[in-house]
């Protein structure tokens, strides 16, 4: 998909809308959707322009100052207002415009937990649906309508049983992506069986043999014991055109991810209640300075009665 202009028409017919209206949280979210396919093609936005949405939903690129919105793909701020707005609207640009523009924005990946205060992910009894409030869990529904494929490992399909879908926000499924090195899983479980979306399982070289899913391609890869390394993970899902990767979970996966300095960012939600003893979400082997620790640069934002911490990891 390219930026292109439309005909003069079609630029009136939005900005007299967005005149009237000012910029809303629909039209927002269709501006991001917009450049996340413009990412996906391996053209993200790299320079600063002014920004409209035809009536379409394909983007029109004007000089900068003009246009609903003017992107800075290189700043912080990254992005400035071309008229009124609201509340909700702002808040789309703030949380989700860092993830659909620039160059690394091609290439991103990003994962996500959700956690209670003293950082678990689930009871002891594994019970998880939810940690975290409904403002959470429509983050996520929009984060894997941003990506090409979302990522998930073998606990987590066999005890949440998610459907991975976009079902509470407007765009695409992305192709759910399930990494299972045994070939544990028997089929039994909605991603295998509903063909909502592409559905793709990963596992160790020869373990593909098994039968396979009615609704789902079996990939053999690499293993390194009972493990895919992270790298295989990630080259196997280029070679397949999935450039723009999300990892939704759990914590063993984003772990490993993380561990492997995969991520370009990590989206962490902190839910306010205590747990106790259960499932932890993030776990790393120990460092014995601080100096070696991870330091992401930090944004906070609110979703609902959780705090949301958006870890930018590009040059920490």
């Amino acid at each position: 998909m390219t930026i292109r202009p439309t005909p003069l028409k079609k630029q009136q017919d939005f900005r007299e809308r967005a005149s009237a209206q000012g910029l809303d949280e629909a039209l927002a979210w269709t501006l991001l959707q917009a450049l996340a396919r413009l990412a996906a093609t391996g053209r993200p936005l790299a320079c600063p322009a002014g920004l409209d949405v035809d009536a379409n939903g394909e983007l029109t690129q004007e000089p900068v100052g003009r246009g609903v919105v003017s992107v800075y793909p290189s700043a912080t701020p990254c992005f400035e207002l071309g008229g009124p707005s609201d509340a909700k609207a702002v808040e789309l640009l703030e949380l989700y415009l860092p993830l659909c523009i620039g160059q690394r924005s091609a290439e991103l990946v990003v994962g996500h937990l959700g956690q209670s205060l003293d950082g678990q992910i689930a009871t002891s009894s594994g019970a998880s649906q939810y940690v975290t409030g409904p403002e959470n869990i429509r983050h996520l529904h929009r984060l894997r309508a941003l990506f090409d494929a979302v990522i998930v490992g073998a606990n987590t399909v066999e005890c949440d049983d998610p459907q991975l879908t976009t079902r509470l926000v407007s765009g695409p499924n992305p192709t759910r992506v399930v990494l299972d090195p045994n070939r544990r899983l028997h089929g039994t479980q909605v991603v295998f069986r509903d063909g909502a979306a592409p559905t793709l399982v990963l596992c160790a070289n020869g373990a593909e043999k098994r039968n396979g899913f009615a609704h789902a391609e079996v990939l053999g890869l690499p293993a390194t014991g009972e493990l895919l390394p992270v790298e295989g993970v990630v080259a196997a899902l280029r070679a397949r055109g999935l450039n723009r990767l999300f990892v939704e979970g759990g914590g063993v996966t984003v772990s490993r991810f993380l561990e492997a300095r995969a991520f370009d960012r990590l989206h962490l939600t902190v839910s306010s209640v205590f747990l106790g003893s259960g499932r932890p979400g993030v776990k790393l082997p120990g460092i014995d300075r601080l100096d070696a620790a991870l330091r992401p640069r930090v944004r906070r934002f609110t979703l609902g009665d959780d705090v949301l911490f958006d870890c930018d990891f590009g040059g920490a």
